[in-house]
């Protein structure tokens, strides 16, 4: 029963890329059609696949498959991320920053689809090095992998929460007067 219901929600997907690739054979060229491909659920579920087919539809419908399978919680606090977090993958780095309610998601392309998927209403991302969506995807999802509650983060060092959360205004106050 608990299968049914978890496949019972609606879980939306978005299409990243989609390349024409080529196989170079003995008479020729074959092409075939790669897509990548993005499906959330919009609250705190996101994964993605990558499909290849001779048409679009069917390497569209394999990376969805795929997608479904890869599927991760992304943990989030008021509807952004708990920390500043990097997450890299190959030559392409991807900062993410947390912001202020009602700032809205200020990302480019595959970031911004991930993002927004993932249930993350508000945060500030930059992405360095390559460019290209394949390894922007993988990087974003490594650096969401490596968000945790402060529940969690206090259970994995064996304190208390409370003493463990430290506001980032208190800490920048503390540098300033230091100077």
């Amino acid at each position: 029963m608990a299968r049914e219901s978890r496949e019972a929600e609606p879980l939306q997907d978005r299409v990243i890329h989609i390349a024409r690739v080529a196989k170079v054979v003995k008479g020729g060229r074959r092409f075939s059609f790669s897509a990548l491909v993005v499906v959330g659920d919009g609250k705190e579920r996101v994964g993605f696949g990558l499909g290849k087919a001779g048409e679009v539809p069917d390497a569209i419908r394999k990376a969805s498959d795929q997608a479904k399978k890869n599927m991760v919680t992304i943990p989030h606090v008021e509807g952004t991320i708990p920390f500043d977090v990097i997450g890299e993958y190959g030559a392409c780095k991807v900062i993410m920053h947390p912001a202020q309610k009602g700032k809205g998601i200020i990302a480019g392309g595959a970031v911004r689809v991930i993002t927004e998927l993932a249930g993350i209403r508000d945060i500030v991302c930059k992405v360095h090095g390559t460019k290209n969506s394949g390894s922007v995807v993988r990087a974003t999802i490594d650096g969401l992998l490596q968000l945790s509650t402060i529940e969690e983060y206090a259970a994995r060092k064996g304190t208390n929460p409370e003493s463990t959360q430290q506001k980032r205004n208190e800490a920048a106050g503390t540098k300033k007067k230091a100077k």
